[in-house]
């Protein structure tokens, strides 16, 4: 193999943030909660106040998750379910948990798989609740999609060979707390650490299980990886869709 074509050949499909990257300002991340503080905003004003949101707001009453409930062809709920919060304590402990988590992993992945991470996060919290929760329970908030970051982020950390027990410790204890605490969507939680962490895996690892290493150049590398997330994004919302359209 001659030098023009070895220096052609992806070597490794860890991520690999070059100091370019460590200063983006993650933009994505950015963008998604002034989406959910936005959609907050909308839900308050039109309910009149922070009570009872769900009763008094057909934005919550249209776009939140309903187990037990056919959606009568209303599958967007599955994905506006997770820019919906129930009260301002709600919505704060996701976005600062959505910073915290998703501002490196964005500067990690890049813009756009970060994005596609985030929404297969979201969408198979959804799943998952459909699937497994129980009925007649009203669902929203970001917390499936940013456990989906934090699955994504544990992949990203042991590829990479960091120090994982810090990020584990973490897990722990939301798990811990997802269990504890009165009223939080512990599938929403699981559905979303599962579909980011296999997200993660489909950039990352897939390629290396596909690719013989001579064949690893970035085309393919990029290309076997969005192909792992598309049919990700496609299973999650089967899912979905598929138990709304069966109790419908």
């Amino acid at each position: 193999m001659n030098d023009a074509t070895s220096s052609a050949r992806v070597q490794t499909t860890a991520p690999v943030v070059d100091a370019a990257a460590a200063r983006r300002q993650p933009v994505v991340t950015y963008a998604l909660i002034g989406i959910n503080l936005l959609a907050f905003v909308a839900v308050v004003l039109q309910a009149g106040g922070v009570a009872s949101l769900l009763q008094r707001s057909t934005i919550m009453q249209q776009g939140t998750l309903i187990t037990g409930l056919g959606f009568q062809d209303e599958y967007w709920r599955l994905l506006t379910s997770g820019f919906l919060h129930w009260s301002v304590v709600h919505i704060a402990m996701n976005m600062i948990s959505l910073y915290l988590i998703g501002a490196d992993l964005e500067r990690v992945l890049g813009p756009v798989r970060y994005l596609a991470v985030y929404l297969i996060g979201l969408l198979g919290g959804s799943a998952a609740v459909m699937a497994l929760g129980s009925e007649n329970v009203a669902t929203a908030g970001a917390s499936g999609a940013v456990y989906g970051l934090l699955g994504a982020l544990l992949i990203v950390v042991i590829r990479l060979k960091l120090p994982a027990t810090t990020l584990i410790t973490v897990i722990v204890l939301n798990v811990v707390l997802s269990l504890s605490i009165p009223g939080i969507s512990i599938w929403a939680h699981f559905g979303g650490f599962v579909f980011g962490a296999a997200s993660a895996a489909a950039i990352i690892w897939l390629p290396e299980k596909v690719l013989a290493p001579e064949k690893r150049t970035y085309g393919r590398v990029t290309k076997v990886g969005w192909y792992g997330l598309g049919a990700l994004f496609v299973i999650a919302l089967a899912i979905g869709i598929g138990f709304a359209s069966a109790l419908g």
